[in-house]
């Protein structure tokens, strides 16, 4: 065991009421957790709630039965924090799994310090903190079970929530001592396990919201319901450079259950936005009615007048004209987007990062291999579309809804309302699905606006077209390889070229950086008035497909295997290493590849199947994949992935293993058939029947899950398998129908050549 400082004082330990004399709570600065397996799962009873405990705000809370509640912080978007996050809690406490419940905390920035889903930081942040709030807790009930029984802390042992002391055969179980406990000073040093002894730690736990949300119990922000609310609904302009000139409601108004409509602007131009204000449009028209399909009537029969805006326009309409390009509006169109990224992204290109001479080494190559790749925009699609419920009143604002950023949403809202934070309450739902995309949470504020406007609790609706016309997207990119080849077939000189619309997806030390004497490395950006922001696996999620195909490439134009060719290069990278800032760990990459080359029985040089390899580094874990696919009756078949995984100690196994499953069917769907494109601003997508999601026919028919053992403490897992299975994919691809594909989504490209696809 070993021992680490709780940080934790007796004043932020007691900073709140006792309830009665029982139970014992400790509040941490922490992330969260959630609601105890159901019995059954186990074949086990659960305890009757307590009658009595101590309470405070983000906690580990142990009733007088001996009941274990812990408040979860973090949003749940999905990734199944609310069973993980427990899970190492009650590993360091040695409760009984099933006697553990989990609720969802409030938003609370004085005790919480991260309440936020994205980056894949969740676990990883919260490792060390989740098992000290155990572990501190653990402590001070043995301390007050050895004061009670009068003999040494020392010679106690702990199990499923009994204190048992071995030579006196005396026992009390958790709930018998807490009200002692918490009257005691909180320990400032604790001992936390070895990772030998864990024994709810790297066990699978079913996901503890499962049955509710089967049996279709209350849990989304669409579920919310409070009497007297109506529903409300926006009218957002067609295209991305327009605003709102004028409406006439009128008829609207008049309309069965329509009880107003009017226009606000949610973003005024002096209000100081948070990062997370990312929004389309300000300036918009609301529908509020009764129901919802009242107002989605109203909202289809509004009249409304729409204005070309020239501050949005002016920059988009410079850069074509400086392009050449005329008649340039400043409403964007995708084939001038592709045809700009192609054609004046290079020219504007500034050094990230240079090693030794790469300018030099291309002048004397006896070959130079170049490639390049681009992607379209990517609208996020969450299954749960956009709502928020907000009661606006009395100088008080009460919101419930799925949002990945409550802190920043609650800090929006006190800029747009002019209230004090106290008065702000955001309350957080499980959310069906976000991706990125509830890390904006304009739609919390247009919420807010419109319930203060009318006086009346409201719920923000999204249908599916608005949300998929509305931003905010994936980026488009693109990007240029350039190799030097030497007289006997050796690189020697690596050049990336990236960039995109508005941000670019270069990650300059990453590898091959560090790999390579001769490395260049250059980044830009083109303008844009479509609004974009982070995507699962942000710019990573293009970047590497990319570079994971122009490897596979190089390593067939040198004649070598594509895993040898990877391994030679991180072995480089690992003993004689350049530059000081290579952000990965060549022998965990190495790692991951090595183990992915044994478990799908890779051969070298294998000229038979179809199967294509990939691995990457993002969000502080490794992934490597190996897809095995044909053609049948000229459609892609993905027959099976293998993935290897090393994202350090596996919480909750089942759990990861469906992490890595969704990422990877997330992945090989959107490479393969997910665009959205624009013509004169105008989505040209605006629901499923144009914007195509993976189907479950078209998903991999077995998907093989590896995770490196290593002991090494948790690090992300919900975004790193998404981007290298796309390079796994075009690399298969290739393999089947002998045709690179360089341009996503990979089906246009199948399709158009159909005809040569190999059967």
């Amino acid at each position: 065991m070993s021992k680490v400082k709780t940080g934790i004082g007796r004043r932020s330990f007691i900073k709140s009421v006792s309830l009665a004399g029982g139970g014992l709570v400790i509040g941490f600065n922490w992330m969260a957790c959630k609601r105890a397996a159901e019995a059954e799962a186990e074949g086990t009873a659960v305890l009757e709630m307590p009658d009595e405990w101590f309470e405070l705000n983000g906690y580990l809370k142990v009733g007088d039965n001996g009941v274990v509640t812990i408040f979860s912080p973090n949003p749940e978007i999905g990734q199944n924090v609310k069973t993980s996050m427990p899970m190492i809690v009650a590993e360091e406490l040695d409760v009984d799994w099933n006697n553990v419940v989990v609720e969802q905390a409030p938003l609370n920035t004085d005790v919480f310090t991260r309440q936020l889903a994205g980056g894949s930081q969740s676990i990883r942040q919260g490792w060390e903190t989740l098992r000290m709030a155990g572990a501190t807790a653990r402590q001070m009930l043995v301390m007050a079970a050895a004061n009670q029984m009068e003999v040494p802390a020392e010679e106690l042992t702990v199990e499923d929530g009994v204190i048992s002391h071995k030579n006196s055969d005396q026992s009390l179980g958790f709930g018998e001592v807490a009200g002692a406990a918490s009257k005691l000073e909180v320990p400032t040093e604790v001992e936390l396990k070895d990772n030998a002894d864990f024994r709810i730690i790297g066990t699978s736990r079913k996901n503890v919201d499962a049955k509710k949300i089967v049996t279709g119990q209350p849990l989304y922000g669409l579920d919310t319901y409070k009497d007297g609310m109506l529903i409300a609904m926006i009218v957002q302009p067609p295209a991305f450079g327009m605003e709102l000139k004028s409406m006439d409601a009128d008829k609207v108004k008049e309309m069965p259950g329509i009880v107003d409509v009017f226009t606000i602007d949610t973003y005024p131009e002096d209000m100081e936005k948070e990062w997370s204000d990312v929004a389309a449009f300000s300036k918009l028209a609301v529908v509020v009615g009764k129901s919802t399909w009242q107002v989605l009537k109203a909202k289809k029969a509004l009249n409304v007048e729409w204005d070309l805006n020239p501050e949005l326009t002016k920059e988009i309409e410079i850069l074509e004209k400086s392009a050449g390009m005329k008649d340039a509006t400043g409403l964007e169109n995708t084939d001038i987007h592709y045809s700009l990224m192609a054609d004046v992204g290079s020219k504007k290109a500034e050094v990230v990062r240079k090693d030794g001479e790469p300018e030099k080494a291309f002048e004397n190559a006896a070959r130079v291999i170049e490639r390049s790749y681009t992607c379209p925009f990517l609208a996020h699609n969450t299954m749960e579309p956009m709502n928020f419920f907000a009661d606006v009143s009395g100088g008080k604002a009460e919101l419930v809804g799925p949002i990945q950023t409550p802190e920043y949403a609650e800090k929006s809202i006190q800029k747009r309302l002019g209230m004090e934070l106290e008065d702000i309450d955001v309350q957080m739902t499980r959310m069906g699905g976000g991706f990125g995309r509830r890390l904006y949470g304009h739609f919390l504020v247009e919420a807010a606006v419109i319930s203060e406007k009318m006086g009346k609790p409201i719920k923000l609706v999204y249908t599916r077209e608005d949300d998929m016309t509305n931003g905010v997207y994936r980026p488009a990119y693109h990007v240029t390889y350039r190799a030097a080849l030497d007289g006997n077939n050796n690189l020697t000189a690596f050049h990336v070229n990236a960039g995109g619309i508005p941000e670019s997806p270069l990650f300059a030390n990453r590898f091959p950086a560090g790999a390579l004497d001769n490395y260049l490395a250059e980044s830009w950006t083109l303008d844009s008035n479509i609004s974009v922001g982070a995507f699962r696996a942000p710019r990573s999620n293009f970047i590497a497909g990319a570079e994971q195909s122009f490897l596979d490439e190089l390593a067939e134009e040198m004649g070598k295997d594509p895993i040898e060719f990877r391994l030679e290069m991180l072995d480089r990278a690992k003993n004689d290493p350049v530059g000081e800032e290579n952000d990965y760990d060549p022998a965990r990459y190495a790692g991951v590849l090595e183990m992915v080359r044994d478990k799908s029985g890779w051969i070298s040089n294998s000229s038979t199947g179809a199967r294509g390899v990939s691995a990457y580094y993002c969000h502080n874990s490794y992934v490597a994949q190996i897809l095995d696919m044909s053609i049948e009756n000229n459609e892609p078949v993905i027959d099976k992935v293998v993935c290897a995984v090393d994202c350090g100690i596996v919480v909750n196994p089942d759990a990861a293993t469906n992490m890595v499953e969704g990422g990877t069917i997330d992945g090989i769907g959107h490479a393969l058939y997910s665009e959205m494109s624009f013509k004169e601003g105008v989505p040209q997508m605006s629901n499923f029947d144009k914007y195509q999601l993976i189907r479950h026919k078209q998903a991999p028919k077995a998907i093989e899950v590896h995770f490196v053992e290593n002991g090494i403490d948790p690090t992300g897992l919900g975004e790193p398998p998404f981007p290298p299975v796309q390079g796994a994919l075009a690399n298969a691809l290739y393999k089947a129908t002998g045709q690179r594909f360089y341009k996503q989504p990979f089906i246009n490209q199948l399709k158009n050549t159909s005809s040569d696809l190999k059967t």
